[in-house]
């Protein structure tokens, strides 16, 4: 079996969080369509760290800077570049890491409903 790409996901998170969430786990599930294997670490951070924490929230972005640098790729998704996507943007370019821009609707557009209450 062939090794997939580690694929580190680059989307908004701060704002409107419930939407924002929403559109990272489509993110990591196109990746997954596309054979990646996804890595999205503002999806694990916030629930152990508290992102209205100014200390919090840079140690959650040195540590995703951790992440980065052992992937094959950085994804950023989506239509906006918030201040986090772009520490990571920078860090990926300085680091040689490949970087791959998608769009919202291309993400979207991948989307598959949710079948979770359908009845088997």
């Amino acid at each position: 079996m062939k090794e997939s790409r580690l694929v580190y996901i680059a989307s908004p998170y701060a704002g409107d969080i419930q939407s924002n969430v929403e559109f990272a786990k489509a993110a990591c599930r196109f990746a997954v369509s596309q054979g990646a294997t996804p890595l999205a670490v503002h999806l694990l951070y916030p629930q152990i760290l508290d992102d209205r924490i100014p200390d919090e929230r840079t140690a959650g972005i040195q540590m995703g800077l951790r992440v980065l640098r052992a992937c094959d790729e950085l994804w950023v998704c989506g239509d906006f570049i918030s201040h986090g996507m772009q520490a990571e943007l920078d860090a990926a370019k300085e680091w040689g890491i490949p970087v791959k821009q998608i769009r919202a609707e291309e993400l979207l557009a991948q989307e598959v409903p949710d079948r979770s209450m359908e009845m088997v």
